[in-house]
């Protein structure tokens, strides 16, 4: 939670930026790579702290984990703050051997980052957590993470976008980054974005687990364990074929707001689907029997 509470302050200090800082970098303000890193990394802290509290006896290896978790996203964080102060990109830069290291040293952070983060999910599930519909989420969130990961390989692979001397990857397809995108995000407008694909990927172990809780609070009292945990499980599996839609859509080289009618076709029978399984779930559900005290 102090990681949070840093990555909270320096959000602060990078949307402060945004504003007061007129330099531009890919077509975008040059502290917005930090502000939207920094929110990310507090959802994932806030979530990280969630998961900890699960644990039903101390386990050093979850401290471990969560511990060098942290450190990585110092690392992380410190590059790309560090490259914005010097007036340049930390993604996929090789320009000079100091700009080549930071990004090597970033993709070494981020695949122990994900290593460390797989354990603690491993030593989380080996728990025995009453709300079943708690544990699914972490389930899938953890899988789907790891797809966020997978989605993104095709960023650092040639022939996606035009080549530039000097950067190594690419987030767009069929078109150069730094063009026209969407506010705050960036993503392209004129082209593939795989960027969106990893962002719902990466977001799995935020967005599940707070729908669990949601369910739990708001539900708990009209809906059973039972019911709750299926309705995770399709909430789960809808979201993994959402990631590889997106991720599918970019690599066609299509903008998110330009969907052609396969994309749209594709689109509204995940949706359709994923209405009539929750809307089966609901119909099978019953309500949790309540004691009678004398």
């Amino acid at each position: 939670m102090v990681f949070v509470w840093a990555m909270a302050a320096l959000a602060v200090v990078s949307a402060v930026g945004i504003v007061a800082d007129e330099r531009v970098l890919t077509g975008v303000p040059i502290w917005l790579k930090p502000f939207k890193f920094s929110v990310s990394f507090v959802l994932y802290g806030i979530t990280l702290a969630w998961m900890l509290s699960l644990l039903r006896r101390r386990s050093r290896v979850a401290e471990w984990a969560a511990t060098l978790i942290v450190a990585m996203g110092v690392v992380e964080m410190a590059v790309v703050v560090g490259q914005v102060l010097r007036g340049t990109t930390s993604h996929y830069n090789v320009t000079s051997p100091l700009n080549a290291a930071l990004w090597q040293l970033m993709g070494a952070a981020i695949m122990v980052l994900l290593a460390a983060h797989l354990v603690l999910g491993v030593v989380v599930l080996r728990q025995s957590i009453a709300d079943r519909a708690g544990r699914y989420a972490i389930g899938f969130g953890l899988g789907l993470t790891a797809l966020g990961m997978l989605v993104a390989i095709p960023m650092v692979l040639p022939g996606q976008a035009p080549a530039v001397e000097g950067i190594a990857g690419a987030h767009s397809v069929g078109v150069a980054d730094g063009g026209p995108g969407l506010p705050l995000v960036g993503w392209s407008t004129t082209g593939g974005d795989l960027r969106i694909g990893h962002f719902v990927g990466m977001h799995a172990l935020q967005v599940l687990p707070i729908l669990a809780i949601l369910l739990s609070r708001f539900l708990g009292d009209r809906l059973d364990g039972r019911t709750r945990a299926r309705l995770m499980l399709v909430a789960g599996a809808a979201y993994g074929v959402l990631t590889i839609l997106l991720t599918w859509q970019a690599l066609r080289g299509q903008p998110l707001l330009r969907p052609d009618a396969l994309t749209l076709a594709a689109g509204a029978a995940l949706i359709v689907a994923t209405v009539a399984a929750a809307g089966l779930v609901l119909a099978r559900g019953r309500r949790p029997e309540v004691a009678l005290v004398a």
